[in-house]
């Protein structure tokens, strides 16, 4: 009776571990996550605190996270070629941004390195449209999802955790924006 049961119990968890191996398969490949914001201000005043990574300080909720995180900047001052490298706790990880694109004052793309917690290359996006007298400012990131994502997908909403950032750096960004 004892084996019939831990037979039954083996065999239930590898055909559930089966089922969310196989749906893991189904998943897209590539991600995006964005959020968007409506600034009374103009692209003008918005766009530099983007392009220039020394002012994420003020806005950025990842700067929030781990107040002890070591940073390096390098590169070009600002706008495309501008590096920032981080070193932190288990909130921010590690990691590289640099700009490698900004169209002022209306976009800045941005290639990001993940290293810690998991290696992992991105792109993140800040758009600024205006239309009459705000700016809507949307912040996306997007990249391949290997089959290990995949499945941690299942169990982890990135969308929602990272979802949750941008939303509160882009409501530091409107608040510093509209002074």
């Amino acid at each position: 009776m004892l084996k019939t049961i831990a037979l039954v119990t083996v065999t239930l968890f590898v055909v559930v571990v089966g089922v969310v191996l196989a749906y893991a398969a189904t998943k897209p490949d590539l991600f995006r996550v964005q959020r968007s914001a409506s600034i009374k201000a103009p692209p003008e005043k918005i766009f530099p605190l983007i392009n220039d990574f020394r002012s994420w300080a003020f806005w950025s909720p990842y700067e929030h996270k781990d107040p002890a995180m070591k940073k390096t900047f390098s590169g070009a001052a600002v706008g495309k070629g501008a590096v920032y490298e981080w070193e932190g706790d288990k909130n921010v990880g590690s990691g590289r941004i640099e700009i490698a694109d900004t169209a002022p004052p209306n976009k800045v793309a941005i290639k990001l390195d993940m290293i810690k917690p998991f290696a992992a290359h991105n792109q993140v996006e800040f758009r600024l449209e205006p239309r009459g007298d705000v700016t809507d400012v949307t912040w996306a990131m997007n990249g391949h999802t290997p089959y290990l994502a995949k499945v941690m997908h299942m169990f982890i909403d990135v969308d929602r955790m990272v979802g949750q950032d941008f939303e509160a750096g882009l409501a530091s960004l409107k608040a510093i924006a509209e002074k």
